[in-house]
């Protein structure tokens, strides 16, 4: 970044304290609007050579402490590639782009229809026959415009796969039922990333982390007679959302440079009992 444009960033940071007292440099949105216009650059590059000047995006204000500035940086300058924009996914997606995930590639060939709207945050009455892909785009770009988001509006194969996960630093499965978990599970391996997956049966939640190589758990995620569990004993708006959250911030946990909390290890919750337990797999 030449000299001049670190300038601008600094002139156009302002000092304020943070939500503990801590002074701080800090860059409003409209500032990073302004700066993208006069220095010909992406909104997600000001915000990382803000961050390599000490200076906080005010968005992202109430990540720190949770995260260092390097790590919020390393956070805009990451990819995730995520196949399903449903239950999880829409969670996800809110959850990562609030987080500042750079890059976000994402997949859903589906359209939102009634019986999603018990659990699923990017539907509404209104939403009904729409594209997951297409509302998904506008909410991340509502969200955070720093957010380079891209939606294929179809369900992708293996190759397709392969393809979503090319120069991604981790996958996400937001995925329904079993049938495509083993093809996006063999996409990771081979690309040599580490794979976030999770599910829901009724109130029972699901999270583990894959890594390169490693078994998937997706032998937990089924019901019997090769049924997905969410089929069986349906998916609840609270242990849906609450799936999609622990998902991201092991996602979030992994692009900040960190070692993943579950590794070999799926993290099982009971929302009725509100009992917590991880496994091996």
């Amino acid at each position: 970044m030449p000299q001049s444009a670190s300038q601008a960033i600094a002139a156009a940071a302002h000092e304020a304290a943070y939500p503990d007292g801590r002074a701080g440099r800090f860059l409003t949105a409209a500032a990073v609007t302004a700066l993208c216009r006069e220095l010909g650059i992406p909104p997600r590059q000001v915000e990382i050579e803000a961050l390599g000047l000490g200076i906080c995006p005010l968005r992202y204000a109430r990540n720190l402490r949770a995260f260092s500035m390097a790590e919020q940086a390393r956070l805009l300058a990451s990819t995730a590639a995520m196949v399903g924009l449903g239950g999880l996914g829409g969670g996800l997606l809110e959850c990562l782009a609030r987080s500042g995930v750079g890059t976000i590639r994402a997949a859903d060939g589906d359209v939102f229809e009634e019986t999603n709207l018990n659990r699923q945050l990017l539907s509404d009455c209104a939403s009904l026959g729409a594209p997951k892909a297409a509302l998904a785009a506008a909410r991340a770009a509502a969200v955070n415009p720093s957010v380079d988001f891209t939606a294929q509006a179809r369900f992708l194969d293996a190759p397709g796969m392969a393809a979503l996960l090319a120069g991604a630093d981790v996958a996400v499965d937001a995925l329904g039922g079993l049938t495509d978990r083993p093809a996006l599970a063999a996409a990771a391996r081979d690309r040599g990333i580490p794979l976030v997956t999770g599910a829901v049966a009724g109130y029972t939640v699901i999270v583990a982390t894959v890594a390169p190589g490693a078994a998937s758990p997706v032998e937990l995620l089924a019901g019997g007679g090769g049924t997905a569990a969410e089929e069986v004993l349906g998916c609840p708006a609270p242990a849906v959302v609450a799936a999609a959250s622990l998902m991201a911030a092991e996602v979030v946990r992994l692009l900040a440079g960190r070692a993943p909390a579950l590794a070999g290890k799926a993290l099982v919750a009971d929302l009725e009992a509100m009992r917590f337990d991880t496994v091996t797999f």
